[in-house]
C-alpha cells in the first residue's frame, strides 16, 4: 500500500512538475513581444490572448523589415509589386520585401496577407534577408523551418502555420544570428542603422557577447551530435550501433572533431544531429591516438539522401587564454540519451593525465559516458577542449582534450575512411607486438 501511494505521489508530483512549462513558454512569447516592442520592432502588446492568434503573411513580412532596419528603404522603394490584395499599411513593406526577394506572392498579382503564415514560408523569408538563397542551394523553401534549426537560427522546431507569439520568439532568435557573409548579427547591423536604439539593445543584453548558460544551449545545441559507431558490418546491417559518443563541427561544410576513442576500431559511423537527422561520416582527416583527439568530414548528404548546404559550427579558441576559475559549459550526448548542457568551472589548465599526450583541462561541467567528444566551450561559445573522460575517483573531476592541436594541423588532405584508420592503427599494434616478441 506504502509503494502504491509512493507511487501516486511521485505521478502527482511529475505531473505538477510538467504544468509550469506550458505557461513559461507562454511566458516567454510574452517576453519576446515585450523585447521587440521595446526595441521599436513591434507595437506593444497588451493583451496576452493575442499571442495565440495566427500570425498573418503581412505581419511577418513588416516584422522581416523591422528586423532589417529597413523601414525608411522601404517607404522611399518605388518598386510596383503587381500585388493587387496588400493593406495600405503593409504596402510599402512587402513591396520592399517582394523588390528585395526576401518574399514572393501567392500568385503573380496576390501576397494573401491575411493568410496565416507557416513556419517554412517565414523562415524562407528570414534566411533570403540573412543572405541565403533557395535558388542557389542554399535550402529549400519546403524544408526551411528544418534548415533553420540545423544552423542554428532557432532552437525550437516549428512547422505548420505561426501564432504571433512564435513569430515574435523566432525574431528574437534570429536577432542574435549572423547574416551568412559574417559581416554583423542582425541586432548589430539593426544597431549600426539605427543606433538610438543602442541604449535598449544594451539593456536586454543583446549585444553583450558572453553567453548565460541558457543562451549557449539555445544557441549552440545545433553544433553538436550524437556519434554513432560501428565496428563491424554485421551491426551497420542491423543498425546497431557498437558505441555511441559526442562530436561537433568546426567548419560549415561538415569538419567535425571528436575523441579519437570514439571512432576507435570503427569501420562505420553516423552524426545524428538535434534536428534528428543522421548523417554519416565520410572520413577521417586527422587523428592523433596519443592526443586522443580525431578531426571528421561529415556528409553533407542524409543517410535517407537528403543533402544540406551549411551545419552550425564552433569557432575553436584554444586553451592559450583559459585560467582556473574560469566558467565553461559542455555540450554533448552524455549515456546516449541526447543532447544535453552543463556548466562549471576550469580547475586546471594543463593537467598531466596518464595516457595523454597533451596537458587536460580539468574542470567542473559535468559530464558522463557518451559524452567523449563533445566541446567545452568559454562563455563567447567557443570550443577550448574536447570533453573525453573524468577521474573516477574524484568528484567534478572532468577532462577535456585541448583544441589546440586541431587548431595547428592541416585538414586539408584527403583522409582515410573508419576502414582504412582501424587497419592502420591494427597494423601498428600488431608491429608492437612482434617487436616484443623478437
Amino acid at each position: 500500500m506504502k509503494k502504491r501511494i509512493f507511487s501516486l505521489l511521485c505521478a502527482l508530483v511529475l505531473l505538477t512538475g510538467a504544468l509550469p512549462a506550458a505557461s513559461a513558454l507562454q511566458g516567454e512569447a510574452a517576453r519576446a513581444a515585450d523585447s521587440l516592442a521595446t526595441l521599436g520592432l513591434i507595437e506593444t502588446v497588451s493583451n496576452e490572448k493575442d499571442l495565440n492568434l495566427p500570425a498573418t503573411r503581412a505581419q511577418a513580412v513588416v516584422l522581416l523589415v523591422a528586423l532589417a532596419g529597413a523601414h525608411q528603404e522601404a517607404k522611399n522603394d518605388n518598386w510596383i509589386s503587381g500585388f493587387t490584395d496588400v493593406p495600405a499599411w503593409a504596402h510599402a513593406e512587402i513591396t520592399y520585401a517582394a523588390h528585395r526577394g526576401w518574399a514572393s506572392g501567392a500568385a503573380l498579382t496576390e501576397f494573401k496577407p491575411d493568410s496565416t503564415v507557416t513556419a517554412n514560408a517565414w523562415f524562407a523569408f528570414l534566411l533570403r534577408m540573412l543572405g541565403y538563397s533557395d535558388k542557389s542551394g542554399d535550402f529549400a523553401v519546403g524544408g526551411a523551418a528544418l534548415f533553420a534549426q540545423q544552423i542554428g537560427l532557432t532552437s525550437r522546431t516549428y512547422s505548420g502555420g505561426l501564432t504571433r507569439g512564435q513569430l515574435y520568439q523566432s525574431a528574437m532568435d534570429a536577432l542574435l544570428f549572423p547574416y551568412k557573409d559574417g559581416s554583423a548579427t542582425v541586432i548589430g547591423r539593426l544597431v549600426e542603422k539605427t543606433p538610438s536604439i543602442r541604449t535598449a539593445a544594451n539593456a536586454l543584453g543583446l549585444l553583450e557577447t558572453a553567453l548565460t548558460v541558457r543562451q549557449a544551449a539555445d544557441r549552440l545545441t545545433a553544433a553538436v551530435f550524437r556519434l554513432d559507431l560501428y565496428e563491424k558490418q554485421k551491426y551497420v546491417d542491423k543498425g546497431t550501433p557498437t558505441s555511441t559518443a559526442s562530436g561537433f563541427f568546426i567548419s560549415a561544410d561538415g569538419l567535425a572533431v571528436t575523441n579519437y576513442h570514439s571512432i576507435e576500431d570503427g569501420i562505420y559511423g553516423t552524426a545524428t544531429l538535434s534536428t534528428g537527422e543522421t548523417f554519416p561520416i565520410d572520413r577521417v582527416v586527422y587523428y592523433d591516438p596519443e592526443i586522443d583527439i580525431a578531426v571528421v568530414k561529415i556528409s553533407q548528404t542524409t543517410t535517407g539522401g537528403k543533402t544540406t548546404s551549411a551545419f552550425k559550427y564552433l569557432e575553436m579558441a584554444g586553451t592559450g587564454d583559459v585560467r582556473p576559475g574560469d566558467k565553461v559549459y559542455a555540450l554533448g550526448n552524455p549515456l546516449g540519451g541526447g543532447l544535453a548542457v552543463s556548466e562549471g568551472v576550469v580547475s586546471a589548465t594543463e593537467r598531466e593525465v596518464p595516457g595523454y599526450a597533451w596537458p587536460c583541462v580539468m574542470n567542473t561541467a559535468d559530464i558522463s559516458k557518451g559524452s567523449s567528444g563533445g566541446a567545452l566551450m568559454n562563455v563567447y561559445g567557443q570550443a577550448i577542449a574536447v570533453t573525453t573522460g573524468a577521474y573516477a575517483q574524484g568528484n567534478s573531476m572532468y577532462l577535456g582534450v585541448p583544441v589546440d592541436p586541431v587548431m595547428e594541423a592541416d585538414l586539408t588532405g584527403r583522409g582515410w575512411t573508419l576502414a582504412e584508420v582501424a587497419k592502420i592503427e591494427q597494423a601498428k599494434v600488431e608491429q608492437v607486438r612482434a617487436e616484443k616478441d623478437r
